[in-house]
């Protein structure tokens, strides 16, 4: 074999060597990959179960049911167009509630409910520290989330 042969032998086994390891890269990538939908594009792309995403929106008011003696919870997310029914066994975030912002890691099930894995609960990027928030409504709030509960003093309405 002429070493020009050689050579050429050497570039090409580089080139699919290097095309093999790109490839391969891509797709564990690709695996490792939680795309977020909404409850609207969630349900528009009909996500087998198979699929495992992330759904965002807001927890309906009033979809909240707990299974009694049991971590396992039901809501709705919605985007305020479309609702998808939500199941999660564990323990929700502190700050999961009615009318606030979620995302839940999981897959469809066959009869159209998400079941999920993990629940994250979002916020509002607005901090304010307790005392200038008590400065600034006159209000005294002594409990952790008693901010969040409305009415006065916290205690609902």
């Amino acid at each position: 074999m002429t070493p020009r042969r050689q050579r050429l032998l050497v570039v090409i086994g580089i080139i699919v060597g290097t095309g093999i390891g790109v490839g391969v890269a891509l797709k564990a990538f690709s695996g490792n990959l939680l795309y977020y939908y909404t409850p609207t594009q969630a349900l528009q792309k009909h996500l087998g179960p198979s699929r495992v995403f992330r759904l965002g929106g807001l927890v309906e008011k009033g979809s909240v049911k707990r299974k009694p003696d049991s971590l396992t919870v039901s809501f709705t997310v919605t985007d305020n167009h479309h609702e998808v029914p939500v199941v999660f066994t564990g323990v929700l975030p502190d700050l999961f509630r009615p009318g606030q912002g979620v995302i839940a890691n999981g897959h469809m099930n066959g009869s159209g409910v998400f079941v999920a894995d993990d629940v994250l609960a979002k916020h509002d990027s607005k901090y304010m520290p307790l005392k200038m928030y008590d400065k600034k409504t006159g209000k005294s709030y002594t409990r952790p989330g008693q901010m969040n509960e409305g009415g006065e003093n916290g205690h609902g309405s």
